[in-house]
């Protein structure tokens, strides 16, 4: 039933857009919860417990009420600082992988021990850019996601530090749980944080006022999301706009929010409308290949195209020609996933229908003017074959 909860009723619009928001979570929804270093550790860094335990009892709550959930836990990191001695987060990629294999575990086991109490089994789930970028990898992570809610298991993910060959292969949490709402298509993804939502500038900021509904990234126009993550974390502010935004276009609402307001968030039937910024979707769920090209696949290069191709990629939605192509970069074969870029931004990525050396050959034989041979009339990629990216906060 998670899958058609999305569309859940709003009430009419007011300035302010709380009353544009809905007032409960759909029937049924799936949930992606995730939850910051920052919302998560004491000043020391140690763990706080206490907020873990709460965190928990609502986490079960909800399963009681026919949610399927599933939590994206920072924390890993800044659970291992204290035991290794370590003052502050390490900047070194070896000391970021050693505090992550021992803070882990630490992290994991509080979490089974808080929700068992309550009589919810947890699941650990760690993830790698291979598990999302390789088609048969991100296949088998959806089935293993199935199974657990399925079972009424609730995940708890995290990026397998540890093993990472490069800092934050799969880029910060935020963005790891707009990839998992993808994984397990998701009706909503709720960001905890240390601030009450979006603002339209820094909290503090003379003017400044919590944005309680966005409606598309238009909405955003006006809006300074800067500023950094604090001391433990990776993200700040634009890294949970640009999740936001990744995850409304295929289907799953948004919700950014203070972990001190969890309890009043999550623990009854309403939404009270003071509390965080709601993104609403702006876009239906799409097929799991889809989102694999879009949000999970590694690009093997890049297609330069001009303004006419970028518009009838985007406005169009046509498969885009070789007419329209007037550059490549990088060295990949037919059938890779390549990023198309228009003028202004990264406008999609899709499967190419040709090496990078044959679409070299036909540009060369442009600019001497001479006819492209031949046998290049097949789209470069095809519609079937494409899939849009958002545009998020900044591009």
């Amino acid at each position: 039933m998670h899958a058609a909860a999305a569309g859940a009723a709003r009430t009419a619009g007011s300035d302010t857009g709380a009353g544009l928001r809905p007032d409960s979570l759909p029937e049924g929804a799936r949930v992606v919860l995730k939850v910051g270093s920052s919302s998560l550790t004491r000043p020391d860094g140690g763990l706080d417990l206490n907020r873990i335990d709460i965190l928990s009892g609502l986490l079960a709550g909800m399963r009681r009420r026919g949610h399927d959930v599933v939590l994206v836990s920072s924390g890993a990191v800044a659970a291992g600082l204290v035991p290794l001695g370590l003052e502050s987060r390490p900047g070194e990629l070896r000391l970021l992988q050693a505090a992550a294999s021992v803070g882990q575990g630490r992290l994991v086991s509080r979490w089974q021990t808080a929700l068992s109490a309550y009589g919810t089994v947890t699941a650990q789930v760690l993830l790698t850019a291979q598990d999302v970028a390789v088609r048969s990898h991100y296949r088998t992570v959806r089935a293993t996601f199935d199974t657990l809610l399925s079972m009424g298991a609730v995940p708890v993910v995290n990026e397998n530090d540890a093993v990472a060959t490069t800092e934050f292969n799969l880029g910060d949490n935020d963005h790891l749980a707009a990839l998992v709402s993808h994984l397990v298509t998701a009706d909503v993804l709720i960001l905890f944080t240390d601030v009450d939502g979006m603002w339209t500038a820094r909290p503090g900021t003379p003017g400044a006022r919590p944005v309680r509904y966005v409606g598309g990234s238009g909405e955003l126009a006006g809006v300074r999301v800067d500023g950094d993550a604090g001391a433990l974390g990776t993200g700040g502010m634009a890294t949970k706009v640009q999740a936001a935004t990744i995850a409304c276009a295929s289907g799953t609402a948004t919700i950014i929010a203070d972990a001190d307001d969890a309890p009043r968030l999550l623990g009854g039937r309403t939404i009270p409308a003071d509390l965080g910024t709601w993104f609403a979707p702006t876009g239906p769920h799409r097929s799991s290949r889809r989102l694999w090209m879009a949000h999970a696949s590694m690009p093997e290069g890049r297609i330069l195209v001009d303004a006419g191709a970028a518009q009838a990629v985007t406005e169009g939605k046509k498969s885009l020609l070789l007419p329209g192509v007037v550059g490549v970069d990088g060295d990949f074969e037919s059938g890779s996933v390549v990023e198309i870029v228009g003028p202004q931004r990264v406008l999609a990525r899709g499967i190419c229908r040709y090496a990078a050396a044959e679409i070299e050959e036909v540009l060369e034989a442009r600019g001497r003017g001479a006819p492209a041979p031949g046998d290049h009339v097949a789209p470069v990629v095809h519609r079937d074959d494409l899939a849009e990216l958002p545009r998020t906060a900044g591009a």
